[in-house]
C-alpha cells in the first residue's frame, strides 16, 4: 500500500523569512502540527507546533530560525516507509517530492485514517508502553515540563496517588506549553517579546515583569492543566479501535486500563506509527545499496551489527538503517577499495558516517565504528549550531528545551 491516496496537494507553505509571530498565529487558527517552509520556493524544511511555543523567538526573527530538516518521499512511497520516517525524523508531516517540485505533503493523521482498517490484526497490548511514567495532581508544571525533557515523552498519566492504581487524567507537553504561553500573552497584554530588548533581554514597560509571571505559572499544579481520561481502552481493543477513540476525542494518545481497572499502560499515535514498521519478524530493515560489491557480508550480518551497536550505546531503537556500498579503481591484492556509508535513523537522532576498506566487509566495519563514535559522543547529524543566546531563547522558562 502507497500514500498515493493519503498526499495533500492543496497545502500551504510559509517562505522562511516569514515572521515567527505569523507562524504563531497560523498554529493557533489550526490543528496543523506542522508548518512547511519554503527558500526561493523550494522546500526547505518545516517549522513544527512544538518548536513555536517552546521557544520565545523575538518578533524581529523569521522562520528560518526555527526551520528543521526532515526526510521527504516521493508521491508513491510505501507506507511502511513513510511512518518509519515520520518517526526518524521527529515529524508528523512528511513534504512529497515529485522530482526536485513539491507536490505535496503527508501528514501523520491523515496517514492512519487511511490505514485504520489494517490496524485491526494487532491489539492496544502489542503496542502499549507499559512501564508508565506517571505524575500526580498537585504536581507542578514545571515539574512536568521537566519529566517531558529527561524522559523525552509526550504524555504523561495523572494518577490519584503514588501507587499510580487510578489514573484520574492525562496532561501532554502541548498542553503545558499552550497554557503557559496563552496565559502569560493573557496577563502581558499581547506579545511577551513586544517590549525586550534586542541585545540585553531586559524590558521596557508595557507588561510587567515576565520572569516572576512565568516562575508563578510554573508552580501551578498539572490538575488546572491535564484532561479527564476520557477514550480509554484495555490492552485487548484492537488498534483500528483504539485509533477511532483517538479521533472521537481530538486526542493523541490513549490510557489503557488493566482488568482491576488499574493503570496498564498508554497508546500514542507514534505508538500506532511505530506499528506500521514493523516486519513480519519484526527484524531490524537495512536497505543496501551496492548489494552487488557484498562479497564479505550479507545483509542479515548488517542488520546484526546494527543493532549490537544500538543496544551497547544508549539502548537506541533503530528505525531505519541504510548502507552504501560504492568501489573505488584502486586495488590490494585482487581486492578493490571501497567506500562504506552508514546512515541510522533512530529515536535518538540521525547518525552518518563513512570510511574506505578493502573488501566491503573491512570498509563496513570502519564506518560502523565511526557510528558507534558518534553516538557515543551524542552527536547527531546535522545538528544545528546556536549562539548563546538563540539557545536561551529556545528554552521555555528554563525547563523545556526543544530537541
Amino acid at each position: 500500500m502507497d500514500v498515493t491516496d493519503t498526499v495533500d496537494r492543496a497545502f500551504d507553505t510559509y517562505d522562511e523569512t516569514t515572521p515567527v509571530s505569523k507562524l504563531r498565529g497560523a498554529f493557533e487558527t489550526s490543528n496543523r502540527k506542522a508548518l512547511v517552509i519554503t527558500r526561493d520556493h523550494e522546500f526547505e524544511g518545516i517549522v513544527t507546533r512544538r518548536d513555536v511555543l517552546s521557544s520565545h523567538e523575538k518578533t524581529s526573527r523569521k522562520a528560518r530560525s526555527l526551520v528543521r530538516p526532515v526526510p521527504t518521499i516521493g508521491p508513491h512511497e510505501n507506507v511502511r516507509e513513510a511512518a518509519r520516517l515520520m518517526i526518524a525524523g521527529d515529524a508528523r508531516l512528511l513534504p512529497v517530492l515529485d522530482g526536485e517540485d513539491l507536490a505535496g505533503v503527508v501528514r501523520a493523521d491523515d496517514l492512519l485514517r487511511d490505514v485504520q482498517p489494517h490496524l485491526s490484526v494487532l491489539d492496544a497490548g502489542d503496542v502499549a508502553t507499559t512501564d508508565v511514567v506517571a505524575i500526580e495532581p498537585p504536581t507542578s508544571l514545571g515539574k512536568a515540563l521537566a519529566t517531558f525533557r529527561t524522559e523525552r515523552i509526550e504524555h504523561l498519566p495523572v494518577v490519584s496517588d503514588e501507587d499510580g492504581d487510578e489514573a484520574v487524567g492525562i496532561v501532554s507537553l502541548y498542553d503545558v506549553l499552550e497554557f503557559v504561553t496563552r496565559e502569560l500573552q493573557r496577563s502581558q497584554g499581547g506579545d511577551p517579546e513586544a517590549h525586550m530588548d534586542a541585545s540585553t533581554g531586559g524590558h521596557h514597560g508595557g507588561f510587567g515583569a515576565r520572569e516572576g509571571e512565568s516562575d508563578d505559572l510554573l508552580e501551578l499544579p498539572v490538575r488546572n492543566v491535564m484532561v479527564e481520561t476520557l477514550g480509554t481502552t484495555t490492552p485487548d481493543e484492537s488498534l483500528d479501535a483504539v485509533l477511532e477513540t483517538m479521533i472521537e476525542f481530538g486526542a493523541s494518545s490513549s490510557i489503557v486500563f488493566g482488568e482491576d481497572d488499574s493503570l496498564a499502560g498508554i497508546v500514542t499515535k507514534t505508538d500506532l506509527l511505530e506499528s506500521l514498521t514493523w516486519t513480519e519478524d519484526r527484524r531490524l530493515p537495512v536497505q543496501v545499496f551496492g548489494v552487488d560489491l557484498m562479497a564479505d557480508t550479507t545483509r542479515e550480518e548488517l542488520a546484526e551489527r546494527i543493532e549490537d551497536v544500538a543496544r551497547k550505546y544508549r539502548d537506541m531503537r533503530v528505525l531505519e538503517a541504510k548502507v552504501h556500498f560504492k568501489r573505488h579503481t584502486e586495488r590490494l591484492r585482487g581486492v578493490p577499495l571501497v567506500l562504506a556509508r552508514v546512515r541510522l535513523y533512530t529515536d535518538k537522532g540521525l547518525f552518518v558516517a563513512s570510511d574506505e576498506g578493502y573488501g566491503d566487509g573491512h570498509a563496513f566495519s570502519l564506518a560502523i565504528n565511526a557510528v558507534e563514535r558518534q553516538i557515543l559522543e551524542g552527536k547527531t547529524y546535522g545538528r544545528s549550531k546556536k549562539s548563546d543566546d538563540e539557545a536561551r531563547d529556545s528554552r521555555v522558562y528554563g525547563w523545556w528545551l526543544s530537541e
